[in-house]
């Protein structure tokens, strides 16, 4: 029976981990390297060897309603789309509300994580832990989470680029990009277009001489504000678009998805169209890097083929003199050094987990991975979900199938992942955001009914069908219920509108039907006047304007 678990990381999947913990009445000690929680988000002005790093303007892509816990929301006049500083915030308030604070050591690193002599009769690991002072300590404990992310671990690929030797200005890797502070007026090349790529081109670009962007495949860019000012992600990651998905051709998405975004900026035009679909990688969301193109701020260039003293030369033979800085937002490695090379199921490129979680080459079913996953999705109710279902299996309450058959699961899912995403070893993680958490809430036993919802509450199957997938679907049934989470999806879209009303605008309504026509008219704040007529009958609607005479009280 597992009792104490190593929970392996502070950041965002490791809080969650510890309150699953809790929640079945584990108990969790979590070690933290940092003197602090929050993992990725907890900024620093200097990056830290070995831990995830980043930039003091970034702000998440992900809108507040669709990246919290299922049983915390965000508080309501947060801003939609989040500065760094108030995801710390908020972090440190579900930290504090749920009491996890007591259960981290801080400045305590995590040297290696060994199966135990008895493994084969206990399951339990020897854990080694190094504090601030250097001095190590040897643990026991019954099972193991591992949260330490896969941000970690720059990858920057020099032999790919001839003559960076002979460069004669600065390089480095985005990891280490804190501000555009020592960009200004100089020329600036930035290797790669993900999105911390598309981010570090803009914010330089306003204080460059001229900020240029190398890309080798190109990118799919989307907006994050949507039709009507709604986010993009709750307009679009709806359950009813989830289904459509399931029953038509990726093929009419790709071509849909596709032509409304080029309806925004055609992508060849503006040289950024990739080779592959929409859907075969996960997009860059930018609101500001088309205008940037479009102003000249930012340039895209191909590919970089050599590097000559300050001369950085293109694959189509074009070239750029006096660079002084080059920025190589080219992704990341992934690591578990803790781990014995051996500990991890290898399949294709990726780690070779079932369901992204489990190891299934082990004994006993002790160790699990948190948050080593990427969707066009936040991380935070990801990382969550499958805590929740860890933990129920360290608990005993959930059962794994034997080691074939995950072992023959984990290879038909890399199979798939390498059918459906464009994968490469530095992107082995790639799952469709409903359909995975769909998946691991089915293990746990509180995936959303449609059908019961139906015949019980339609108000909410209304919601659930048509609203977009929040967190809080996962906790209306089964296991850890929540009683606030129906109250928590009838309100998501006020929480969302919240933060925007911050000057009252008065509407003033009225209408006249008539035998012909039906006029509406809405009085703005300021007195503007807007009317909308509703014609029965086309050809009388020269005539209505003609007659029709704005009046102001």
């Amino acid at each position: 029976m597992v009792h104490r678990v190593a929970v392996i990381g502070a950041g965002p999947s490791g809080l969650t981990s510890i309150k699953a913990c809790l929640d079945e009445g584990l108990e969790p000690i979590c070690f933290e390297s940092s003197d602090d929680m929050g993992g990725l988000w907890k900024f620093k002005e200097v990056s830290e060897p070995n831990r995830a790093s980043i930039y003091r303007s970034l702000t998440i892509n992900i809108s507040k309603e669709m990246m919290c816990y299922s049983d915390f929301p965000i508080p309501a006049d947060y801003p939609n789309y989040m500065h760094h500083s108030k995801i710390l915030i908020y972090f440190r308030m579900y930290a504090e509300h749920f009491k996890l604070l007591q259960h981290i050591r801080f400045q305590t690193s995590v040297k290696s994580v060994r199966q135990r002599p008895d493994f084969s009769r206990t399951g339990q690991w020897e854990v080694v832990t190094e504090n601030k002072d250097g001095q190590e300590e040897r643990h026991v404990f019954d099972a193991v989470i591992c949260c330490s992310g896969h941000y970690t671990y720059p990858n920057l690929p020099l032999k790919d680029f001839p003559g960076i030797e002979t460069f004669e200005g600065k390089y480095f890797h985005s990891w280490d990009y804190k501000g555009p502070e020592e960009m200004y007026g100089k020329r600036v090349v930035v290797v790669g277009i993900g999105n911390s790529g598309g981010d570090i081109a803009v914010e330089g670009s306003r204080v460059t001489e001229q900020m240029y962007v190398s890309t080798r495949s190109g990118a799919w860019v989307i907006r994050q504000v949507s039709d009507n000012g709604l986010p993009v992600d709750m307009k679009y990651n709806t359950r009813f678009v989830h289904i459509l998905f399931q029953l038509l051709p990726i093929n009419f998405f790709n071509w849909f998805g596709e032509k409304k975004i080029n309806a925004m900026y055609d992508h060849t035009m503006y040289a950024l169209k990739p080779k592959h679909r929409l859907f075969s990688q996960i997009p860059v969301i930018n609101d500001d890097l088309p205008l940037k193109i479009l102003t000249g701020s930012v340039v895209v260039k191909p590919n970089v083929k050599e590097i000559r003293g300050s001369t950085v030369v293109f694959d189509d033979g074009s070239f750029v003199e006096k660079v002084d800085t080059i920025v190589f937002a080219t992704g990341y490695n992934y690591d578990f050094p803790y781990l014995p090379s051996n500990t991890l199921y290898k399949s294709g490129h990726r780690a070779g987990l079932y369901k992204h979680v489990f190891p299934p080459n082990m004994e006993h079913p002790t160790l699990a991975v948190v948050g080593f996953i990427h969707a066009l999705g936040a991380i935070m109710p990801q990382a969550e979900i499958q805590a929740r279902w860890v933990t129920r299996v360290f608990k005993g309450l959930k059962k794994l199938p034997s080691n074939e058959a995950m072992k023959k699961a984990v290879d038909n899912d890399t199979k798939d992942i390498e059918k459906s995403f464009i994968v490469s070893k530095l992107t082995p993680l790639q799952v469709d955001f409903v359909s995975y958490m769909d998946d691991i809430a089915g293990e746990i036993g509180v995936r959303p009914s449609l059908p019961w919802l139906f015949f019980t509450d339609y108000p909410l199957y209304k919601r659930v069908l048509w609203g977009p997938v929040t967190s809080y679907q996962y906790r209306l049934m089964g296991p850890g219920k929540w009683k606030g989470a129906r109250k928590s999806i009838f309100t998501q879209f006020d929480r969302m509108y919240q933060p925007l009303k911050n000057r009252q605008v008065k509407e003033i309504e009225a209408s006249i039907t008539g035998r012909l026509f039906k006029l509406s008219l809405t009085v703005m704040a300021g007195g503007a006047a807007v009317y909308y007529i509703h014609v029965r009958n086309p050809a009388t609607i020269p005539t209505l304007l003609s007659n029709l005479r704005p009046q102001t009280a």
